[in-house]
C-alpha cells in the first residue's frame, strides 16, 4: 500500500492511498480458500471443487468483497502509520473508473482530534450549596402530591361547570357534517382549565351544567397526529351527564392508607427520601455547571468543524421543534435566526467541554466497566417490546457508536465525580428558593440547557438577545460521544373514546443506524389531541 498526503490544513487531512491489484487479488485467493469447503458443484465432490473454477462461479462477488477488505485493511493501516486520531468516520472514496485487476486509488478524508495539553485539574475551588430535608419541605411535596391526586365529588344538579370543576360528557365529533374515526365517546371526564384537550373545547364547557347538550366548535391543531385532521375545523355534539366539584384532601393517616401505606409517617419517610434526592441533585447541578465553567476558562484549543456543524446541527434542531410550538411560531423563528452565530458558538464551547473530559478521564484511568456497561444496556433494553429486546442488546453489542451513545452519559459522570473527589469545596447551606435562583440566575445570564438538564456540559453563556425559545437546548449528554437518550416513560394508554388526550412528545432517537422498533411507538389517537406542549 502506497500512501501520500495531499492536505494537511488545521485539523484536517486528506491521503491519497493505493491499494496494488497484487493485493486484492491475494485477497480473493483467501476469500476462495474460505468458501471452498462449503461450495458445491456437480461432478466435484463436496470440498473438491477447483480454485479456479469457483473464481469464474463467483468471481465478482468475491472480488468485491476484497475490495471493501482491502479499502478497510488500508484505511486502519493509513490510521495507525500516521498516528491519526480521527474525530468522526474518515470519508473513503474510490476513484471512478475502477476495475477488477487494477490497483485502487483511494482518496481518504478526515479531521482529526486536538492534541491537547493534558488538563490541569489542580486549584479547582468549589462551592457546594446544599439544602437540609426537612419537614417544611417534606410537607410541601407531599401537599404537592395530594393536589395532583385531586378528588372530584358530585355537586348540586344545578350547579354550573366553572374552571377547575369536572364534568362528565358523551361526545360525537364531526368534520363537514361527517364522523371521524375516533371520534365518539362516552361518560369521558374532563377539568376544565387542565389544557388536556384542542384549545377552545374545554373553554365551551364553562356554564354547563347537568342535561345540557351543546355543540363545541374548534379547530384540530396544525401538528395534529392524523393527517386529515390537521387544521381542520371540527363540530363535537356533547351531553353533560355529571358536573363534579374538586373535593379537598386532608393529609392524615386515611390520606396515606389510600396510597397502601401504613399511616403518615411512613408516606413522610418516603418523600423525605424523594426530596433528599431531588435536592442533591439540585447541589450537584449547580456545582457542575461551576466547575464546567472553570474548565471552559482555562482551557482554549482548535476543536474539529465536523463536531461542531454536529452539535449544532442538533442544537438548531431541537430549538426549531420549540419555537414551533410559541404563540408566533413564526416570530419566533425570525428572531432565532439572529441568534444563529451565538449558537454555534455555543456549539463549539461544547465540543471543546466534551473533549476536555474525555481527555482528564483518560489521562486518570477513569472507566466504566463490563459491568456496569452490562447494566445499561440491560435498562436501555427495557425501553423495547419485550421480543425486540434481544435484537438491542446484540445491535448495541456489534455496534460501537451505539455503544459509546449509551456509555458517553455515565462516562461524563464518572469524570466529573473524578474532578469533585480532587477539588477543594466549601459548603453552604442555604434555602432550596437560593440555590433555585442561582441556577436560575445562570439561565436568565444565557445558558442553554436542555430538557432534564441531567447533563450540564451544555452550560453555556448565551447573550441577553437570546430568542423567544427561552432556554430551548437539545440535550446531549457527552459531546465526545453523542449520547441516546432513552424515551420518557410511556403513559398508560387511554381508551379510544377519551378523545381528547394530550398528545405524548417523542425524542428523537441519536443513534443513526436502525435499531428494533421502539414500544413507546404508539399509534396516535384519532381524536382531538391537544398539541405538544414545549418542552422547557
Amino acid at each position: 500500500m502506497k500512501t501520500v498526503e495531499t492536505l494537511n490544513e488545521g485539523l484536517k487531512r486528506e491521503y491519497r492511498v493505493t491499494i496494488t491489484a497484487k493485493d486484492i487479488d491475494a485477497r480473493v485467493d483467501d476469500e476462495v480458500k474460505s468458501i471452498a469447503p462449503t461450495v458445491r458443484m456437480p461432478g466435484f465432490r463436496p470440498g473438491k471443487v477447483p480454485p479456479n473454477l469457483i473464481r469464474k462461479m463467483h468471481g465478482p462477488a468475491l472480488s468485491a468483497d476484497a475490495l471493501n477488505k482491502a479499502i478497510d485493511a488500508g484505511v486502519r493501516d493509513l490510521m495507525v502509520k500516521e498516528k491519526l486520531r480521527p474525530a468522526l468516520q474518515p470519508a473513503v472514496a474510490l476513484d471512478e473508473g475502477y476495475e477488477a485487476g487494477q490497483d485502487a486509488e483511494l482518496t481518504v478524508s478526515l479531521e482529526v482530534l486536538p492534541d491537547i495539553e493534558a488538563p490541569s485539574i489542580e486549584g479547582l475551588k468549589l462551592e457546594r450549596l446544599t439544602v437540609p430535608a426537612d419537614d417544611k419541605a417534606v410537607m410541601a411535596k407531599i401537599e404537592e402530591f395530594a393536589a395532583q391526586m385531586k378528588r372530584f365529588e358530585e355537586a348540586p344538579k344545578t350547579k354550573k361547570a366553572a374552571t377547575g370543576d369536572q364534568v362528565i360528557i358523551d361526545f360525537a365529533g364531526s368534520v363537514d357534517g361527517v364522523a371521524f374515526d375516533g371520534g365518539t365517546g362516552e361518560d369521558m371526564a374532563v377539568e376544565i382549565g387542565s389544557g388536556q384537550l384542542i384549545p377552545g373545547f374545554e373553554d365551551q364547557l364553562v356554564g354547563a351544567k347537568v342535561g345540557d347538550e351543546k355543540v363545541l366548535k374548534v379547530s384540530f391543531p396544525d401538528d395534529y397526529p392524523v393527517a386529515d385532521l390537521k387544521g381542520q375545523p371540527a363540530e363535537f355534539a356533547v351531553t353533560v351527564k355529571e358536573v363534579k366539584v374538586p373535593a379537598a384532601s386532608k393529609i392524615d393517616d386515611d390520606f396515606a392508607k389510600t396510597l397502601g401505606l401504613e399511616s403518615l409517617d411512613k408516606l413522610k419517610e418516603l418523600m423525605k427520601d424523594q426530596v433528599e434526592q431531588e435536592l442533591n441533585g439540585l447541589t450537584r447541578t449547580y456545582m457542575k455547571r461551576k466547575l464546567l465553567d472553570q474548565l471552559a476558562a482555562a482551557h482554549s484549543f482548535e476543536v474539529p468543524p465536523t463536531m461542531v456543524e454536529a452539535e449544532f446541527a442538533q442544537i438548531w434542531q431541537q430549538l426549531e421543534h420549540e419555537v414551533s410550538h410559541e404563540e408566533d411560531p413564526e416570530a419566533a423563528k425570525a428572531e432565532l435566526e439572529n441568534d444563529r452565530d451565538d449558537y454555534r458558538s455555543i456549539a463549539v464551547r461544547r465540543v471543546r467541554l466534551g473533549l476536555l473530559l474525555s481527555e482528564i478521564g483518560q489521562a486518570h484511568g477513569v472507566q466504566v466497566s463490563n459491568q456496569e456497561m452490562s447494566r445499561l444496556i440491560a435498562q436501555a433494553a427495557q425501553q423495547y417490546r419485550p421480543e425486540d429486546r434481544t435484537r438491542f442488546i446484540e445491535y448495541v453489542q456489534q455496534d460501537a457508536l451505539a455503544a459509546a451513545q449509551l456509555r458517553a452519559p455515565l462516562y461524563e459522570d464518572k469524570v466529573v465525580d473524578f474532578l469533585f473527589e480532587k477539588a477543594e469545596i466549601s459548603d453552604r447551606e442555604v434555602t432550596r428558593e437560593e440555590i433555585e435562583a442561582a441556577i436560575e440566575a445562570d439561565d436568565d445570564s444565557g445558558h442553554v440547557h436542555g430538557p432534564g438538564c441531567g447533563h450540564d456540559h451544555d452550560h453555556d453563556h448565551k447573550p441577553a438577545k437570546k430568542a423567544a425559545a427561552k432556554k430551548p437546548a437539545a440535550k446531549k449528554a457527552d459531546v465526545t460521544e453523542e449520547a441516546a437518550e432513552a424515551p420518557a416513560k410511556k403513559a398508560p394508554a387511554k381508551k379510544a373514546e377519551a378523545a381528547p388526550a394530550k398528545k405524548a412528545e417523542e425524542k428523537p432517537a441519536a443513534a443513526k443506524k436502525a435499531a428494533p422498533a421502539k414500544a413507546t411507538e404508539d399509534k396516535p389517537a384519532k381524536a382531538p389531541a391537544k398539541k405538544a406542549a414545549a418542552k422547557k
